[in-house]
C-alpha cells in the first residue's frame, strides 16, 4: 500500500499539486481522528472479545428448506441451533430478520443488510457459520430471498420456536426487530450465547447500533452529503429513473 509523506512528516493519500494549505490542514486532522477511530474499534472489539463466559441456552429447533433456491420450498427439515455449527471452534453469527408475525412485509433496512450478507458469505464462511433466522414461514420467507437473489444464505424459519423472544428481536405480541447474535458451541456440546446487538443503543440511538457491521451508510459517510435521510427500501426503480432523466 502506498503512502505518500510530504517533508513536514504528514502522510497523504494523493500526489495532487494544486490542493490548498487549508485543506491539506483539514485533511491532516482528519486522518489524526480516523487513527483514532480505528484504535477505538479495535478496543472495542478487544472488549467483546474478553466479554465472561455467557449463558447457556436451549437446543433451538428451525425450520429450513433445500440448500438451493431453485429447488421449491421442499422438503421442510426440522434443524436444531446445535446443528448449524460446521466444525468446531467456530461460532455462529445470526441475523434476525425483521419479517414475520406483525412484521407483514420484508423491513428494507434487514433486506439492504442481507443482500450485503449474500455477497460476503462465502468470505465469512472461512471462519464462521452464518444463518438467517425469520419469524415469517418458510415460503414466505423463501419467495423474497429468490426475488432478491440470495443464493448464499442460510435460511431458516423461526417455527414455534422462543428464539427471537428470548434473544430480543421479538416482543409478546410479535413485533419484530433486526439483531445480531453470536454463539458458540463447548466441546462437550453446551451452547453458549456470546454476543447480541440491536439497532438501538439507548433512547436516543435508535437506528444506527449495528451501522458499524454494513457498508451502505459507513460509503455514504465518505461523501460530502454524507447519509442524509437516506433510507433503504425494497425497490429503488422509481428513484432511479428520476435519476436518469
Amino acid at each position: 500500500m502506498m503512502v505518500h509523506e510530504t517533508i513536514d512528516g504528514t502522510y497523504r493519500q494523493t500526489n495532487l499539486p494544486n490542493e490548498s494549505p487549508e485543506y491539506l490542514i483539514k485533511r491532516e486532522e482528519l486522518r489524526l481522528e480516523e487513527i483514532e477511530l480505528m484504535r477505538q474499534r479495535e478496543r472495542v472489539a478487544a472488549l467483546r472479545r474478553q466479554l465472561p463466559t455467557g449463558a447457556t441456552i436451549t437446543d433451538y429447533e428451525f425450520l429450513e428448506g433445500p440448500t438451493s433456491m431453485d429447488a421449491g420450498d421442499e422438503p421442510v427439515t426440522r434443524v436444531r441451533l446445535s446443528e448449524l455449527f460446521t466444525a468446531p471452534d467456530r461460532a455462529l453469527v445470526i441475523y434476525h430478520f425483521m419479517f414475520g408475525k406483525k412484521q407483514t412485509t420484508p423491513c428494507p433496512m434487514c433486506t439492504a443488510w442481507l443482500d450485503s450478507f449474500n455477497g460476503v458469505a462465502h468470505h465469512l464462511a472461512q471462519n464462521v457459520d452464518v444463518a438467517v433466522v425469520a419469524a415469517a414461514d418458510l415460503p414466505t420467507l423463501r419467495a423474497h430471498a429468490r426475488n432478491r437473489g440470495w443464493n448464499r444464505l442460510r435460511l431458516l424459519s423461526a417455527g414455534e420456536s422462543t428464539f427471537k423472544y428470548d434473544l430480543g428481536s421479538e416482543d409478546r405480541e410479535g413485533g419484530q426487530d433486526s439483531t445480531i447474535s453470536v454463539f458458540t458451541r463447548e466441546s462437550d456440546g453446551t451452547l453458549r450465547h456470546f454476543y447480541s446487538v440491536h439497532p438501538r443503543l439507548s433512547h436516543d440511538i435508535k437506528e444506527r447500533g449495528i451501522d458499524e457491521y454494513n457498508p451502505i451508510w459507513n460509503i455514504l459517510d465518505l461523501t460530502p452529503q454524507g447519509r442524509g435521510t437516506f433510507y433503504a427500501s425494497l425497490d429503488y426503480g422509481t428513484k432511479v429513473q428520476a435519476a436518469k432523466r
